[in-house]
């Protein structure tokens, strides 16, 4: 207590009805909390020890929860030498959530409930020859049918994370480049999304989306400082600090694309010469390679490798030259950012256990420190993942300040 200033206390009868009713609807919002992190049904019992609140208390918000739907009564449990504990759960479907993968060839969708569990999932080819509202507004139409294949009413769609392939200003929600969706400059990817859904929309970058999911339900778990190297299209990393997003001052953090790649390409035009993904993107592996332009990057990846494990020299002096490159840039991201953890991602590594390989050697000779180098454990779907993980997070958010401004009967 501050000198000088007494505490005073109001008697009980001078408690106004508003009082008790903020007080009140802060409990409850403590106890849709401690229902929210409840990975099984729970009793009463267990609610009042989670909250510390009475059990008049608990039973009467839990009443009210019942009765708007957010808690499911499953009845009484097995008898545990006494009265027989009444059992209850989070009602995960009282509202959905949804994710949006924008990629430069397909789309990927996804509908959770409020667990994030997934409930249906489709693969789209992403809209071509549109603007980008256009464009968007296709997307939309794709979730609005999944959504109904979901049997998710879409008044009960909370929020929708949306990645997208290029720098996001996510307190704008407009994407300010995408180099690899034409047009897309300064697109205000929220508010086309926000009018086509009728919901809130959360737009982020797709490699930030992906380190999200991959620590969330993939090889990044339990790795609170890691990253996240994208290889496909482009190329991208998304980078976990303590556990939180690095965005940076500009929104361009993880932006290692325009990497400069050495002091040679100082005084040329290192964007289409001399960055990381000029270098040591697919395009530029496509070229090293004859038979890959215009075919299905899978094949030719495939044969690729094939070739190298075979003793080609062109294709081992192919998948070299990009091991290395990619190698250099993730041992500078390591050096920066001091990760316990880097995860391969993208099309270059998917089924390249060789490049993997390669990569890893060249990221160990170069750290100073120990440094796991792993491939995705989601694969394509990693940024849809992180991108349910953030739906779900706003989602609950949203439903906690609802229930919070509900007027609770007494």
């Amino acid at each position: 207590m501050e000198r000088g200033r007494a505490l005073t206390l109001r008697p009980a009868a001078e408690v106004g009805a508003g009082d008790a009713g903020h007080l009140r609807r802060l409990n409850l919002q403590r106890v849709l909390a401690a229902v929210m992190s409840q990975p099984s049904p729970f009793t009463r019992a267990e609610l009042i020890e989670a909250t510390g609140l009475s059990a008049p208390t608990i039973g009467s918000l839990v009443a009210h929860l019942v009765r708007s739907g957010v808690v499911r009564d499953l009845g009484a449990g097995p008898s545990r030498g006494g009265r027989r504990p009444a059992f209850m759960e989070f009602n995960a479907r009282h509202g959905f959530v949804a994710g949006i993968d924008l990629g430069p060839t397909r789309t990927r969708l996804a509908v959770a409930d409020l667990k994030g569990e997934r409930l249906a999932h489709h693969v789209m080819p992403t809209p071509s020859g549109l603007g980008p509202a256009a464009l968007l507004t296709q997307v939309a139409e794709g979730l609005r049918a999944l959504l109904r294949e979901a049997q998710a009413p879409p008044e009960r769609l909370l929020a929708v994370a949306a990645g997208a392939p290029g720098a996001v200003d996510r307190q704008r929600g407009m994407v300010t480049f995408a180099p690899n969706l034409n047009g897309w400059t300064q697109v205000p990817m929220r508010e086309i999304l926000e009018q086509a859904l009728g919901t809130a929309v959360i737009v982020e970058n797709d490699v930030n989306l992906a380190v999200l999911g991959e620590h969330w339900r993939g090889a990044a778990r339990g790795h609170d400082t890691c990253a996240f190297i994208f290889v496909g299209t482009g190329i991208g990393a998304g980078i976990l600090i303590d556990g939180a997003l690095h965005s940076g001052h500009h929104f361009m953090a993880g932006e290692i694309a325009v990497m400069c790649m050495g002091p040679q390409y100082l005084d040329v035009d290192f964007g289409s010469r001399g960055c990381l993904e000029t270098l040591a993107g697919l395009k530029a592996l496509s070229g090293r390679w004859p038979g890959a332009a215009g075919r299905d990057p899978a094949v030719w990846l495939a044969e690729l490798f094939d070739a190298a494990q075979d003793g080609d020299r062109r294709a081992r002096r192919a998948v070299d030259e990009t091991a290395r490159l990619i190698g250099i840039a993730a041992a500078n991201v390591v050096a920066v950012v001091d990760p316990s953890l880097i995860v391969l991602g993208g099309a270059l590594f998917a089924q390249a256990e060789p490049l993997v390989h390669e990569v890893r050697k060249v990221v160990h000779r170069l750290a100073r420190a120990p440094i796991d180098v792993v491939v995705s454990a989601l694969g394509k779907e990693a940024p849809l993942w992180g991108g349910l993980l953030v739906a779900t997070t706003e989602a609950r958010g949203r439903l906690r300040h609802r229930v919070r401004e509900t007027r609770v009967a007494g």
